[in-house]
């Protein structure tokens, strides 16, 4: 491209550049077809279209085009605590009406931005789209290499800002419209919604800090091979199973999930293989196991960990036969299925201990996928945010999204999270409930008994109390939950409510996290 060309007078570039911003029903296409034309004037790799989000200390990818093509966004990047700094010294100082910068390494807002978005390091020329002084995003073009832009393309630029101002409104304006109508669905589009949203739904923090783990399953999700998902209770493994047997051939037939940390010893074959009439006293008629259920599709086996070696065993030769034998029974009943383990637990140390089948472990560590805890991946806080905040008050039938308290985005980033991603749904859940109509903050939330200490040192907090004498126990028991001299045997209760009220409390159990 000739950047050399001669500077198209200002009005006519006005007139040229608002034409095709206002052609285009899609301001993506616009957006193109503008770069397209910009490209004549000026050097440019790409061009972002922005909006500045103070509430999550983020800003918002609307659309984004390049040479090759063009895509709508809806992605939240977001901006580290020195970002946030050089983004409040501009809002003090009256944001300018561009910012220029030859070098993105030198200017921490544009370094954070291309990083998380993966381009290189770039010259950047951004136009403000102002209202009332306040910053309501931006356009962005983009440059590889130091030293691409000067002040002649920096004063073209500029005429571009009325034209997509008034688009971003539509857009933005456009999307709250959305918003407002699929708040307003009636209950039973909401709950058919719901039943097909697991296939449908996109993986937040894909481009992010799950960016690795949506590349290994779009590398896995074709094939057959078993997969064996490892991470922190409540970091999203079951979310990246469905995810894998969504994007599978066997999408349309069932995904069965087992948690094999909470079904009894004792009724463990029966569950997973099923059992024949008369198999033992009260199998009053035949049953299917799930593994029968989940023929033609997937079966998902969390906290595998927790499965005893007897069961280990015919699990290993379902893998190996791909048939199953029903308590009870005598004949081999075939299964066409996908197996995708999880665990909280290091099945290899398991392996060596002697508590998990080495052979076993081969089989399921075919493919292994590690999910990174919520306090690796901080960047995606700011949309699983926005994501609990909307299903929630939906679900609570809230007339209305309540807004967040200034502080909120950076109490939820500053906190360590050891329940993950369920831990910050939890939260926002309970935000909801207690403050329905805003501003929403969470520190009383994430930190429950710091305001109420007692001069002894113990807490008021009831769930504090609960969580610590639960704990307490499992160090007693080397982390033991069922059986005799099990956690659940001396506290008293079931073995599955303990594990409902662990996972409340975000508890992790699995005898090595003890």
């Amino acid at each position: 491209m000739d950047h050399h060309m001669k500077l198209p007078d200002t009005n006519q570039f006005f007139i040229d550049i608002a034409l095709r911003v206002c052609s285009n029903l899609e301001i993506e296409k616009g957006l193109y077809e503008c770069f397209q034309y910009l490209r004549k004037y000026m050097p440019g790799d790409a061009i972002y279209l922005e909006r500045y989000e103070p509430d999550f200390s983020a800003i918002r990818i609307i659309a984004h085009a390049t040479n090759e093509g063009f895509n709508k966004m809806d992605t939240l990047v977001t901006l580290d605590k020195e970002s946030m700094q050089q983004m409040k010294a501009m809002d003090k100082a009256g944001f300018p009406q561009y910012f220029l910068s030859n070098c993105s390494d030198d200017s921490p807002i544009s370094r954070n931005m291309l990083q998380l978005l993966g381009e290189p390091s770039s010259s950047i020329l951004s136009t403000m789209l102002m209202v009332d002084d306040q910053l309501m995003g931006a356009l962005t073009l983009v440059a590889y290499g130091r030293d691409r832009f000067t002040e002649d393309h920096v004063e073209l630029y500029q005429v571009v800002r009325k034209p997509f101002f008034l688009a971003m409104s539509n857009a933005m304006e456009h999307l709250e419209v959305l918003k407002l109508q699929k708040m307003l669905t009636d209950e039973n589009q909401f709950l058919r919604g719901e039943l097909r949203r697991v296939c449908r739904e996109e993986v937040i923090g894909a481009h992010f800090g799950l960016r690795e783990v949506m590349l290994q399953v779009t590398q896995v999700a074709h094939l057959d091979s078993p997969v064996l998902l490892s991470g922190e209770t409540g970091a999203g493994k079951d979310v990246i199973a469905n995810v894998i047997h969504c994007s599978s051939s066997r999408s349309k037939g069932p995904m069965i999930s087992v948690n094999c940390g909470a079904i009894p010893e004792s009724l463990i074959d029966s569950e997973l293989f099923g059992h024949e009439k008369g198999a033992f006293t009260g199998a009053i008629a035949q049953k299917k196991g799930r593994f029968e259920r989940a023929d033609k599709g997937t079966i998902f086996l969390d906290e595998i960990g927790e499965l005893p070696l007897e069961a280990q065993v015919r699990l290993l030769r379902v893998l190996q036969s791909h048939e199953i034998e029903r308590v009870g029974g005598t004949k081999m009943v075939p299964v066409d299925i996908r197996i995708i383990a999880a665990s909280n637990q290091n099945l290899e140390e398991l392996v060596k201990e002697g508590k998990f089948r080495e052979d076993l472990w081969f089989r399921l560590n075919v493919f292994p996928i590690l999910i990174p805890p919520l306090r690796e991946r901080k960047a995606d806080i700011p949309a699983l945010l926005q994501h609990f905040i909307n299903t929630k008050s939906k679900e609570l039938k809230l007339p209305a999204i309540p807004k967040m308290a200034t502080s909120a985005i950076d109490e939820l980033i500053d906190y360590n999270w050891p329940g993950n991603v369920r831990e910050l749904q939890n939260i926002v859940e309970r935000a909801l409930i207690l403050n329905p109509k805003g501003s929403l903050s969470f520190s009383h939330l994430l930190y429950p008994g710091k305001s109420r200490i007692r001069p002894n040192g113990k807490t008021d907090n009831l769930d504090q109390i609960i969580s610590s004498h639960i704990r307490n126990v499992l160090n007693k028991t080397s982390g033991k939950i069922h059986g005799a001299g099990g956690a659940a045997a001396l506290l008293g209760v079931n073995p599955n409510t303990l594990r409902n009220r662990m996972n409340k409390l975000g508890i992790a159990y699995g005898r090595k996290n003890h």
